[in-house]
């Protein structure tokens, strides 16, 4: 004989707790019953955000290949693009362009001269005809050095009189048409010929900031080499 259920009988023996059908618990129009629903039971694309709480995707969620499985970049980031980061515990997001390093290029920020022979009696910008090197963020002319990154350079200025000339050497460094502290000052003499000295600097400087020697001496020279060079002018930027 079927068995048969009268329409109020669940009603009739239903307690505060609800009413066990086959070991799992219904209770107001819910499953009361703990771990007893399997996820194989759930419609495909059923979990959405709304029934994850913002707290439960934890670490131990996460699978090992959850960055290497994704494609890989490969080229520097875009100053927009973003990383994630845990500040003191909030995770927040931050774009490349403020943590990406501020590289020196040397390269491009940086210039090497030589000159050939010449006697200078009176004071002026002296002009270098032999570049060996000047970098692209720099410009030159007349002797005049234009520099296009902000930072700290270290300038190197060296002289040597002509052969046995006895004329005075004396040569600074001007920045932005102002003499610097510092400058080469001597005599030369018939007994010692090539009398030469050097002089560095570190300094300051802006972007579009110039520097230039200036002064007056006979001076020893060969252009565009760099084994012969008695006298050169360098600078290079070390840093911010």
């Amino acid at each position: 004989m079927a068995s048969e259920i009268k329409v109020d009988t669940i009603s009739e023996k239903t307690s505060a707790n609800g009413v066990t059908i086959d070991g799992v618990s219904l209770k107001d129009s819910k499953i009361a019953t703990a771990n007893s629903v399997d996820s194989d039971a759930y419609v495909d694309g059923s979990i959405d955000t709304a029934h994850i709480d913002a707290l439960q995707v934890t670490g131990a969620k996460l699978n090992t290949d959850v960055i290497s499985a994704q494609t890989a970049l490969a080229a520097e980031p875009a100053d927009t693009d973003e990383f994630m980061v845990s500040d003191a515990g909030v995770l927040k997001r931050i774009d490349y362009s403020l943590i990406k390093a501020d590289g020196i290029d040397c390269d491009a920020d940086s210039w090497y001269y030589t000159m050939s022979a010449q006697d200078i009696s009176s004071a002026a910008i002296i002009d270098w005809d032999g570049e060996i090197k000047l970098g692209s963020n720099c410009t030159e002319s007349g002797g005049v050095i234009t520099v296009g990154t902000a930072g700290w350079y270290f300038i190197t200025m060296k002289f040597s009189n002509n052969a046995d000339s006895t004329d005075i050497t004396d040569v600074h460094i001007r920045k932005n048409g102002t003499e610097i502290f510092g400058r080469l000052y001597f005599y030369g003499s018939e007994a010692m010929k090539y009398t030469g000295e050097m002089f560095t600097y570190l300094i300051e400087a802006s972007a579009s900031d110039t520097f230039e020697c200036y002064g007056e001496g006979n001076f020893y020279g060969e252009a565009n080499t760099t084994d012969k060079a008695m006298c050169f002018w360098s600078g290079v930027r070390l840093g911010a």
